[in-house]
């Protein structure tokens, strides 16, 4: 177990006093409740305000994910910023830190009312890699990337395979601060609101971040990944968390060959593939054949084309399903252990896990900044 690098007294006092900052269901901001999520964009591609700074906003399930929409309209709702997304055109939750390389991927305009908004046939860090380079938008760098909301935890060793932490941890890489956040959804018991309740409990945390970005002391050796509980509205504050070893199990279910309609349809098309060729060969060989018996040309050979071969090789499908498992621990300071107990839990991750006591110290002071700020208004 690691050994708890936090400040003394921070973690005791840490969740009182956040809450009072706005962390629960009473200090809450909502974003205004709109029946319709998206609607024809009201923002040219090139225009924004140069008076305000930019953020940018991506995620891991696809532009149309009701977590990154309610976002975008929260954050658009306080009038202070330009508000741009680039984010995955499909779901690409599990994409963990891949690019796509070596192949053409397309951008397209999307539909969110108020934000300059493209979804991109590609991944998480595809989306914030292009967004910073410059090619796609006018400005050069925005304040702040914000990846998110995601639809379940991204807790313990999830955060390796997660594309919305993956989409924060790029933007760290380009020298941009940013910050992840996921809802533990649960099957069974939430709600597509729960987004909405997500978003207001989690925008005290984003308007201080964004605050002190502009005043330079926000911490720039990391970046925070923020997990908010099942019912956002009854959290019991903001906790600083440290990763934990937590890991779902990871199960692989044999698929039979004559249940898997994309194989059949795969195979399907190759064989009808290969006899419409072979049919074309026979017919061009049979074509040449009768020019050259009309002619009655001498020592000519007739070459046919014979049928496609069949694939012979062995198939198998797989199918991979997550399976949650209890993991006991008394670290009540481990990721998982906070959000399963109701708080949100903050944790500050890097790129280099050397500097974890650093980015632990950092994170622990801005914070300790921040809770004080709080408990003085």
């Amino acid at each position: 177990m690691k050994k708890n690098m936090l400040p003394p007294g921070l973690v005791n006092n840490l969740q009182e006093v956040l809450s009072k900052k706005g962390g629960n269901k009473n200090d809450g901001e909502k974003p205004k409740d709109d029946s319709t999520v998206t609607s024809t964009s009201s923002a040219a591609p090139d225009e924004y305000d140069s008076s305000k700074p930019v953020i940018l906003v991506t995620n891991g399930e696809g532009v149309d994910s009701l977590g990154l929409v309610y976002l975008v309209q929260a954050l658009l709702g306080l009038g202070l910023y330009n508000v741009h997304v680039c984010a995955p055109q499909l779901d690409k939750s599990f994409s963990a830190h891949s690019v796509t390389f070596g192949e053409t991927i397309t951008v397209a305009s999307a539909e969110i009312d108020g934000a300059v908004a493209y979804e991109v046939s590609g991944t998480p860090v595809d989306c914030v890699s292009l967004a910073l380079s410059g090619a796609l938008f006018s400005w050069s760098k925005p304040l702040l990337v914000i990846s998110g909301i995601n639809r379940g935890s991204s807790c313990g060793h999830r955060m390796y395979l997660s594309g919305v932490v993956a989409g924060a941890r790029e933007a760290l890489i380009s020298g941009v601060p940013s910050l992840s956040l996921s809802l533990n959804w649960k099957r069974e018991e939430s709600q597509e609101n729960d987004f909405k309740d997500a978003v207001a409990v989690s925008l005290p945390l984003i308007k201080a971040a964004i605050r002190d970005i502009e005043k330079g002391v926000f911490p720039k050796s990391c970046f925070l990944n923020i997990e908010i509980p099942t019912s956002p509205l009854a959290n019991k504050g903001f906790k600083l968390t440290k990763q934990s070893m937590w890991r779902p199990t990871l199960c692989w279910q044999a698929v039979s060959a004559n249940r898997h309609p994309g194989a059949a349809h795969l195979m399907s098309n190759q064989q009808s593939l290969g006899l419409q060729l072979a049919q074309l060969g026979r017919d061009a060989s049979a074509a040449g054949a009768a020019r050259r018996g009309t002619t009655q040309s001498k020592n000519e050979e007739v070459v046919s084309v014979g049928a496609a071969k069949s694939d012979t090789r062995v198939k198998k499908y797989f199918r991979l399903e997550f399976v949650d498992k209890e993991m006991e621990t008394t670290d009540e300071d481990l990721d998982f252990k906070a959000l399963n107990n109701g708080f949100i839990a903050v944790t500050p991750l890097s790129v280099s896990l050397q500097l974890e006591s650093d980015i632990q110290t950092a994170a622990s002071s801005w914070i300790s900044g921040v809770v004080s700020d709080g408990s003085e208004q």
